[in-house]
């Protein structure tokens, strides 16, 4: 994976955290409290999966174990 990679999924990430928020927002104008985290709770695990792996390649590339590219 090269470097202009990684930040275009980290950028990625981040837009999934906004669009869990949006999508919590638009949800309770709707629905009850409940159903809007139902809702936007798997976005918003998807982005901190992401956030968590590219934590990790940071981590290998810091160490020289794995480089990025």
């Amino acid at each position: 994976m090269d470097r202009s990679r990684f930040v275009a999924l980290a950028v990625a990430a981040f837009g999934l955290v906004f669009v869990s928020f949006l999508l919590r927002g638009v949800t309770r104008l709707v629905a009850p409290y409940e159903v809007a985290v139902a809702v936007s709770a798997p976005v918003l695990f998807a982005a901190a999966a992401l956030l968590a792996g590219l934590v990790v390649l940071a981590v290998l590339d810091v160490t020289g174990i794995r480089r990025l590219g």
